[in-house]
């Protein structure tokens, strides 16, 4: 006989039951907020693809059919259900298109290694601190035949060529392949390439000669060029390279100290023409259309005045998107006010989460590989954080009825500043510490002022600047504009010399990254209590570099840098002709300003390092492996005594020991070690992205190359 609270206890199939009920009621009463989840799945499926080690086979890509297919057949009569199946089949969809994205780029091709004659069409010039550079398309090597991919040379500072978009150059350069990451797990500069076309970059060693006009150059690339110089003749120096920037998005000209100091001051996202750029240029179009034809009363009572205006604001965003190069920031900024305008023009509300979605799902679609960048993270992120702050703050901030108008709309416009610059600022700055390990602590005075100048005088002077080109008119509106980027360069570099204005940090793990940007979107995009579950994943993220030790040993992808981490500091050999960039990607890692050389034959470092015999004897922890760094001792000493060896010259002997020498990272990129107590681990950057289209074959020796005899088959 059962007892009582057998009878009691429900059936697991009736509290199955209840908790799909309330499952239902609870996703029912957020259905406005199911949608953006459908983009949000799209992004972790791309993300999931770049993850993985060997690259998936091609008819995989169909395993999203079906899913698909079944939400959509679920939608008119169960749509929750059709969301839960979406999910899934969404972030199939978003692999599958990283996947083909992928197999549609042309293989990288192999270049020379020493100087060779290069001529290609000129597709993009950029300005340089010390001359300029060309982007070529079809280039040739030696007469060859063109390549598939473009280069990139840079010419030399003394050359008088002026090459223009559509000329065609020769140049004899070196040119070099795109690099590896900088250390195992780095920045991929090889993937990066290998989405944007790019085959390789180098300098000219000898005058480029040009043949004007040979072939037709790309739209709005000359009318690109011609703008840039109009502006930098008219603003020479800083100034004019800001405002060049502002107005095509070509701030390659712009000199280091000016990039530095607004990067320290939380400016550095006025130079990426995005959201804030378009938005002021619509804002002023809309008005000025607007006015105008609303003091016209024929045409004013017989259109839709405020309708007309809106197209042709939104026609003069899509020429500023074509004119600054279809930058990334920009496409989703244009995005976003296409969906705005027809909100607009069918009497819906602008600014929505769906709206957000649609816009992040298309970027996505379009160019995958963006999701992975630092441009599409923070600008999506802002955007998001202004849109989920605004609905939660519109209902309370309505000033008391009371006061003045004018009192009302100042109060409101100043609190509009100080809301937008620290939720903008708050939602990248988790994106800031993982790509760039700073962090800028004066962002919102330094915007406070900034901003406003560049809304009010820089970005509307330019716009006219532009509109007096074809007149030779436009030094009436550079001048001022000029003043504005004066203005806004003075508050960078005032901002910047504050105390600890911006802190070096160790960057997040990518996993901490993906913890943060999950907790953000829950509690972005839900309204219900459950959205604050989002603050303690968000909190996660953010101290997620505190649970992850950096390498104790860096080696680079040629050998000539290696780095010992102590508990003094950070210690580096350094050969000659080692990379500058590749150094302060290490220092960035390891949060440090700057690193001590190496200690001489004889000295000891801390009590971690003793450098005697030809070698340096590495022993960061009393109970881990020790690592030998040789300089100039035989290597079978070292291999007897330690579990890692160390050398920026080959290690020709056989050793029991892990090595990792020049022939190791010729072979493998980058190395990391990290010693430690249950033993050393080591990874190679090969190791670390694994079997991916981008990452080249291992390198073969000469012999093997130049050997014609078949290789024997495998049983």
């Amino acid at each position: 006989m059962a007892s009582a609270s057998a009878l009691a206890r429900p059936a697991p199939s009736v509290t199955l039951t209840l908790a799909s009920a309330r499952l239902s009621a609870a996703l029912g009463a957020e259905r406005g907020r199911l949608a953006p989840w459908l983009a949000v799945a799209l992004g972790i499926g791309i993300a999931a693809y770049f993850a993985l080690p060997t690259e998936p086979a091609p008819h995989w890509r169909w395993a999203a059919l079906p899913p698909l297919l079944l939400a959509l057949a679920l939608a008119p009569r169960a749509p929750i259900a059709a969301w839960l199946v979406g999910l899934p089949a969404a972030a199939m969809l978003g692999a599958a298109v990283a996947s083909w994205h992928a197999a549609q780029m042309p293989p990288m091709p192999e270049l020379p290694r020493g100087a060779t004659f290069v001529s290609g069409t000129v597709l993009r010039v950029d300005l340089l601190p010390g001359g300029r550079r060309v982007t070529l398309a079809a280039p040739r090597l030696d007469q060859g035949e063109p390549l598939a991919r473009q280069l990139r040379i840079r010419l030399r500072a003394s050359d008088p060529a002026r090459p223009e978009p559509g000329d065609r150059v020769t140049v004899r350069a070196l040119i070099r392949s795109p690099a590896p990451p900088a250390y195992p797990g780095g920045w991929d500069f090889q993937r990066a390439a290998w989405f944007s076309g790019l085959a390789g970059s180098g300098f000219a060693i000898g005058p480029a000669e040009i043949a004007p006009g040979a072939d037709r150059a790309p739209p709005f690339a000359a009318l690109r060029t011609a703008i840039e110089a109009r502006v930098t003749a008219a603003l020479p120096g800083p100034v004019g390279a800001v405002a060049a920037a502002l107005l095509t998005g070509a701030r390659s000209a712009i000199p280091e100290a000016d990039l530095a100091a607004l990067r320290d001051a939380g400016l550095a996202h006025l130079l990426s023409v995005s959201g804030l750029h378009i938005g002021i240029v619509l804002g002023v179009s809309l008005a000025v259309v607007r006015l105008g034809l609303a003091a016209v009363p024929p045409v004013a009572l017989r259109l839709p005045v405020k309708q007309v205006a809106a197209v042709a604001a939104l026609t003069a965003g899509g020429f500023y998107l074509l004119l600054t190069g279809s930058q990334l920031p920009m496409q989703r900024s244009f995005a976003m006010a296409a969906l705005a305008t027809l909100a607009l023009l069918l009497g819906r509300r602008a600014l929505t989460m769906r709206a957000w979605a649609l816009a992040f799902a298309l970027v996505l679609l379009i160019e995958p590989v963006a999701l992975l960048g630092p441009s599409l993270q923070m600008s999506f992120a802002a955007v998001l954080a202004l849109i989920a702050g605004w609905e939660w703050l519109r209902p309370r901030i309505e000033a008391p009825r009371s006061w003045a108008a004018w009192r009302r709309r100042l109060l409101l416009a100043a609190f509009g500043v100080v809301a937008t610059s620290l939720l903008a600022g708050g939602a990248t700055t988790p994106f800031g510490l993982y790509h760039f390990g700073r962090l800028q602590l004066y962002g919102v005075a330094a915007n406070a002022l900034a901003v406003p100048i560049t809304s009010i005088l820089v970005m509307p002077a330019g716009m006219v600047a532009v509109l007096l080109m074809p007149f030779g008119l436009e030094d009436l509106a550079l001048v001022p504009m000029g003043w504005g980027v004066e203005g806004i360069l003075l508050v960078a570099h005032w901002v910047a010399a504050w105390p600890g204005a911006a802190l070096a940090a160790r960057p997040m793990p990518a996993w901490g990254l993906a913890i943060t940007a999950f907790g953000m979107l829950w509690l972005c995009l839900w309204r219900a209590g459950w959205r604050l579950l989002g603050l303690p994943l968000i909190a996660v993220g953010l101290v997620s570099a505190a649970a992850v030790r950096p390498p104790d040993l860096l080696v680079s992808a040629d050998a000539r840098l290696i780095a010992l981490r102590t508990a003094e500091g950070l210690y580096l050999q350094r050969l000659s002709g080692a990379s500058r960039f590749v150094r302060d990607n290490w220092l960035r890692l390891y949060a440090e300003a700057s690193a001590r050389p190496v200690p001489a034959l004889g000295e000891v470092a801390g009590g971690t390092i003793r450098c005697i015999q030809g070698s340096c004897r590495f022993h960061p922890t009393r109970d881990g492996p020790l690592a030998v760094l040789l300089r100039g001792e035989p290597p079978a000493e070292a291999c007897a005594v330690a579990a890692v060896v160390v050398s920026a010259e080959p290690v020709r002997a056989r050793c029991g020991a892990a090595v990792v020498d020049r022939f190791a990272v010729w072979r493998n990129g980058p190395y990391a070690v990290w010693l430690d107590p249950s033993g050393p681990r080591v990874v190679s950057d090969r190791m670390a992205r694994g079997a991916r289209p981008w990452v080249p074959a291992p390198p073969q020796p000469r012999r093997a190359v130049r050997s014609s005899e078949p290789p024997a088959p495998v049983e």
